[in-house]
């Protein structure tokens, strides 16, 4: 007996083998291709700072491309492209989204590597909450750079390799949705960015259509009259098919551009709840503790001050008649508080100054800084607390933290310290037109002082100092502690009242920077009060390094002049300028005696509150759940990326497991063992068994038998064939058993070869083209094998009272 010829055990690899691609249909599509994704990448524009998006995006679309090409051009699996592009998104990510990481801006390091690794699950998250523009250099470039990269790959793929290329639509409107959502309110340009992904749509495909049109003619010349009418059939099809699709892709540009329109919803508005301010009492009201209880300690000290620096630690321009407070309304007011990144201020101008500060016995939310901040760098074991959290207004260069400052913390600042004009410089300059907070409860007596005190000055420069000379020169200096005179805190309505309304004034910055401030705006100078420190004659700055404590906290006020910016002015007297005794009369000037109103009533806002520790168990409770809306968004993001890689293992394991369901629950038993039998060789077939279309049981049974070493699939072969052609259908039970060894010989088959060929198995089409698969055929196999289930259930559950009698 001659032996049996043995196949080998594995097929030959289609991917070996190049494909021929019509040159001009290669143009076409991966034009087209870069085209559609170009018109998403020009929407990262409003997002960055500057144009180094479109390297990496561009960077991103070019190397998706080629991937997609060679894998078509080679036939490329779906494990070997991903591969490919998980290789491309290493080796070129540093030079295109990460430079300033790389050697020489285009070799990847080992911060290259780590950074890629990560950026694949964090970028989104910093891009989404840092303040737009974004910077490139703080590794946002990851996130055009990958949506490109895979967005071309997939497009590409799609419109090269897939029977129709309207496939290729999906992912690029995918990327285009996606920069929507990662973008800005205030987008670049959606209804353009929409019509031409529809008109780039529609002219691809129209062009595909005809050029297939062309080909089908060819093929009518040389088949014959005989098929004229299966081709114009055809071409019917293709007519209709066509125009379905070129709708649905005039109707994707116009949609994009409409949902791209107000009101738009983005993902930074969901994930980046807005700030507010006003959760947060004045500091100002702090500002008379700050001088009885820490006079003598270090509250931060400050390295790289220029001589004569301010620090600042907060800005208030609203006044309420209780309060001078940070604003929650006005343009460029203290309510555009926003997370930190690495370029605020873009527009300062002035003199560039690096500086390190060292928290000592500091504490609260609010952030000490200098000048216009660029940048704040966190260090210590708190470091990305703070820079998470920690929030700046550039308009007023006010830095809030809430997570608090600690004994410990350090920060470095690049900032910009604006230059000081002079009054010369001043000399014809107005006021700078700006809209300002509403100012409230101001004493009705301001302005006539304010109006008195400015009666002889001109120009807008002259009628500032002399609000600020008025106050430094007629009052008094106390801080009302120990044996000073007594000067009540805060400064209401009530304290600015009695301020003016003795036979002397007397109080500390607290209350004359406010009074001044007042006064400004009664004069509409555009006027706000800073609280911070300076130098002064008994706390001299030692070199570029200055000691804050709460004997030289200073509060001043700030005015706007047009092209200048904010200038300083100090209006409180002197500290050795204090009164005798209480009937001291002022220096100058004198009023006339009024009678003194009574001690106003202590307003409860006038006390220096710290932040509340102990609240309501109830707003314990609601606060504690302000971290579930972004756990649920980032885990759903999470698992949207997990579903999208795991979506051709689902899709295609659907499609098989409805095939068999098919198969196992056919109506008629021979059509079950002629079912497992297909279940079989389709299985062997996804495994690269080299199964020929129309071949017999018995030939079949060869190809597959020695494929894999396996005696009984012949046996098999010859069993179904007695059971399927017999003279009676097979019994139930033989059925199952039939299925049980065909599950038993499928499981050794995979068993025989390695994981990636399994994991390949699972999604290769072949068995499905081999028996002729479709969209429609699918939904035929859901409804029927819903339909033998039901059958099967009811032939299985009589109903009681049926049993028959002879029982």
């Amino acid at each position: 007996m001659s032996a049996r010829p043995r196949l080998p055990r594995r097929a030959p690899r289609p991917a070996a083998q190049a494909a021929t691609i019509e040159p001009r249909v290669l143009a076409l599509d991966l034009t087209a291709a870069a085209l559609l994704l170009a018109v998403s990448i020009v929407g990262f524009a409003p997002t960055f700072d500057s144009p180094q998006y479109l390297v990496a995006g561009v960077g991103g679309l070019a190397l998706g491309l080629a991937l997609a090409w060679a894998g078509a051009r080679w036939r490329l699996g779906v494990l070997s492209l991903a591969g490919a592009t998980i290789g491309a998104y290493i080796v070129f990510g540093g030079a295109l989204a990460l430079p300033h990481t790389a050697l020489l801006g285009v070799v990847p390091t080992l911060e290259t590597l780590q950074q890629l690794a990560l950026g694949t699950i964090t970028s989104w998250k910093q891009l989404l909450t840092t303040v737009p523009p974004v910077a490139a250099s703080d590794g946002h470039l990851v996130v055009p750079f990958i949506l490109t990269l895979v967005g071309a790959v997939l497009t590409g793929s799609l419109a090269l390799r897939a029977r129709h290329g309207a496939w290729a639509l999906l992912p690029a409107l995918a990327v285009l949705v996606a920069t929507i959502l990662l973008g800005v309110a205030q987008p670049a340009a959606p209804l353009v960015q929409g019509i031409v992904f529809a008109v780039v749509a529609t002219v691809w495909l129209a062009l595909r259509r005809a050029w297939d049109h062309d080909r089908a003619a060819v093929r009518i010349e040389s088949a014959g009259a005989s098929d004229a009418g299966a081709v114009r059939s055809s071409r019917t099809r293709r007519l209709v098919a066509g125009g379905i699709v070129l709708a649905v892709a005039s109707a994707a540009g116009i949609a994009t551009a409409a949902v791209a329109t107000p009101p738009r919803y983005i993902l930074r508005d969901f994930i980046v709840p807005p700030f507010d301010i006003t959760d947060y009492p004045s500091p100002l009201q702090s500002f008379r503790g700050y001088v009885r209880d820490d006079a003598d300690k270090t509250l931060f000290t400050v390295t790289g001050l220029p001589k004569d620096g301010r620090v600042r630690l907060a800005t208030m321009d609203a006044y309420d008649g209780i309060v001078y407070n940070v604003s929650d309304d006005g343009a460029g007011s203290s309510s555009a508080f926003t997370p930190i990144r690495s370029n605020m201020s873009p527009a300062a101008t002035g003199t560039a100054a690096t500086l390190r500060v060292e928290i000592g016995d500091l504490s609260g939310v609010w952030v000490p800084d200098v000048g216009a901040v660029r940048d704040f760098t966190f260090d210590g074991p708190r470091a990305s607390e703070l820079a998470r959290t920690t929030h700046f207004n550039d308009a007023t260069g006010t830095a809030v933290a809430p997570a608090g400052l600690a004994s410990g913390d350090a920060y470095t600042i690049d900032t910009v310290i604006p230059d000081l004009p002079s009054d010369t410089a001043l000399a014809d300059v107005p006021f700078a037109a700006l809209k300002m907070p509403k100012q409230t409860g101001i004493p009705e007596k301001i302005a006539d002082i304010a109006s008195k005190a400015t009666a002889s000055a001109d120009t807008p420069i002259e009628r500032a100092r002399a609000l600020e000379s008025y106050l430094h020169t007629q009052g008094f200096f106390s801080h009302g502690l120990g044996d000073d005179v007594v000067s009540l805190s805060g400064h209401g309505a009530n304290r600015i009242t009695s301020l003016f309304g003795g036979d002397q004034m007397v109080g500390d910055d607290e209350q004359y920077a406010v009074a001044m401030a007042l006064m400004a705006t009664q004069l509409g100078m555009p006027a706000r009060v800073v609280m911070g420190w300076h130098a002064d004659e008994k706390h001299p700055q030692d070199g570029p390094t200055l000691t804050a404590t709460g004997g030289n906290l200073h509060a001043w006020v700030e005015i706007a002049f047009q092209g200048y910016g904010w200038v300083p002015f100090d209006p409180t007297p002197d500290e050795d300028n204090k009164p005798n005794d209480q009937s001291t009369k002022p220096k100058a000037n004198p009023k006339p005696q009024v009678l003194q109103p009574p001690p106003p009533a202590q307003q409860p806002a006038d006390l220096p509150p710290a932040i509340a520790e102990n609240r309501d168990q109830d707003e314990e409770q609601a606060a504690d759940l302000s971290w579930l809306g972004p756990v649920l968004l980032y885990g759903g993001l999470t698992l949207g990326i997990l579903l999208l890689l795991a979506a051709p293992f689902i899709v295609m394991g659907v499609i098989k497991g409805v095939r068999r369901a098919r198969r196992r629950n056919a109506e008629r038993t021979a059509d079950r063992i002629s079912g497992g039998w297909d279940e079989l060789v389709d299985s062997a077939v996804d495994l690269r068994a080299p199964v020929a279309i129309g071949a017999t049981r018995a030939e079949s049974a060869l190809v597959v038998g020695s494929t894999f070493d396996d005696p009984r699939v012949t046996q098999l072969a010859t069993r179904a064939d007695v059971d399927v052609f017999g003279p009676g259908d097979p019994a139930p039970e033989d059925v199952d058993a039939f299925w049980r060894e065909v599950d038993d010989i499928v499981g050794q088959m995979r068993g025989s070869t390695t994981v990636w060929q399994r994991l390949r198995a699972r999604l290769s089409v072949r068995s499905l083209r081999r028996s002729g698969w479709s969209w429609h055929a699918l939904g035929q196999a859901i409804a029927g094998t819903g339909r033998a289930v039901v059958a099967r259930v009811r032939r299985g559950i009589r109903p009681r009272g049926t049993e028959s009698s002879d029982d």
